[in-house]
């Protein structure tokens, strides 16, 4: 069983590193006793695993299967010798994530370089994009998604609460006016979100009623980041979250409207797949988030 776990170490290292020739030279082995455990494994198991040629080595099916299940158990192992020692182990390993574009590098940066600074043995492989990551097939450990969560087969943890503001350009509300009721929006361009799969957006007045905004949008685009130039070019009036605007709205380029009515309350979670074991610098680094950001996160407190 011991050889068992050093052979699935070794793969998953190969996998990680990227080939046989890398994870050798990251645990100072030779590379031939490297490529000799990927093939004790593989013949223990009847099956390819890696399949390698002259130019690149990919994994085959059962090695993608193989990969995340044996970083599970690896990761067990850690964290049931950890807590059989009582002694704090080292933060190491690859911590593969996924976050909003705009949203990882707007707040992530501090939070990440905070992390990585206090575990200098930690890689970080990041992907800031607003495409929806399938996490088990493309092999990522942590997702930062925001929004309305659909796939049972995550799991998820709340991060803090993501707010949003309708906010136009001084030069546009003088040009066109300042809308005071919902209807009066019929009458401007509106700037939208086009990955959104809404249509409308529910607006909530302060005695509870309801009110639908069709999205006849002037300009759509997939980047909360273009939408917040154009807004402040004057282009329209915008429904983006504060995690966006902030800085904007404190220098007075973008100023709030519809102020009397509520936009949907959203949240940020951590999602990771049901089915895989949180491996401790993944569960330290969901709560380092958490912790940062909290309940009332620091860019909605300059507005």
């Amino acid at each position: 069983m011991v050889g068992q776990l050093e052979d699935m170490a070794m793969f998953v290292r190969i996998v990680d590193a990227g080939s046989i020739t890398r994870a050798a030279e990251q645990l100072n082995v030779a590379k031939s006793a490297a490529s000799r455990r990927l093939k004790d494994l593989e013949t223990r198991l009847g099956t390819q695993l890696i399949s390698r040629t002259t130019r690149k080595s990919n994994l085959t099916e059962s090695g993608k299967h193989y990969y995340q299940r044996a970083k599970n158990i690896l990761d067990e192992v850690d964290d049931l010798n950890e807590k059989a020692s009582g002694a704090p182990t080292i933060i190491e390993g690859i911590l593969k994530l996924t976050a909003p574009l705009s949203f990882g590098l707007m707040h992530l940066n501090e939070v990440i370089d905070e992390y990585a600074n206090q575990h200098p043995e930690l890689i970080f492989e990041l992907d800031f994009s607003d495409r929806q990551v399938n996490l088990i097939e493309e092999g990522y450990e942590l997702a930062i998604r925001i929004g309305e969560l659909k796939d049972s087969s995550y799991q998820a943890k709340y991060l803090t609460p993501i707010r949003s503001v309708i906010c136009a350009s001084p030069d546009y509300l003088k040009k066109m006016g300042t809308p005071e009721t919902v209807k009066d929006l019929e009458k401007h361009k509106l700037l939208q979100y086009s990955l959104s799969n809404y249509n409308n957006i529910q607006l909530t007045d302060r005695r509870g009623q309801t009110h639908s905004v069709v999205m006849r949008s002037s300009m759509k685009a997939n980047n909360g980041d273009f939408l917040l130039d154009m807004a402040i070019k004057g282009k329209g009036i915008a429904f983006l979250p504060t995690f966006i605007t902030y800085k904007t709205l404190a220098q007075g380029k973008l100023l709030p409207i519809l102020q009397n009515y509520q936009l949907p309350l959203s949240s940020a979670y951590a999602v990771y797949p049901n089915n895989r074991f949180l491996s401790q610098r993944c569960r330290l680094f969901i709560d380092f988030i958490a912790e940062r950001f909290g309940d009332d996160p620091y860019w909605d407190q300059l507005n």
